[in-house]
């Protein structure tokens, strides 16, 4: 779990790069590269206010371990205090 000041969203990821999306801090925030289809995705989950669920990593592996889920919660209080 990774705290974040800002995310940054780039839609210019590459379906050629070898990766369904990629997630790398930077200063105190987190940007998430993804490609131009997830980044339509997400931008509708956002709309309609839904949960999103990226997936990063290469897409040849099997052994995925790092997400970046977008969840819509009742009380931001109890998530985000200080």
């Amino acid at each position: 779990v990774t705290g974040a000041s800002f995310v940054v969203f780039n839609g210019a990821l590459k379906t050629s790069s070898g990766f369904l999306a990629k997630s790398s801090i930077v200063e105190d925030g987190l940007m998430v590269q993804i490609t131009p289809e997830t980044m339509e995705s997400l931008r509708q989950a956002l709309r309609e206010k839904k949960d999103f669920k990226i997936t990063c990593g290469k897409t040849d592996t099997g052994d995925i371990k790092e997400y970046v889920d977008i969840c819509w919660v009742e009380n931001e209080e109890q998530t985000n205090k200080g």
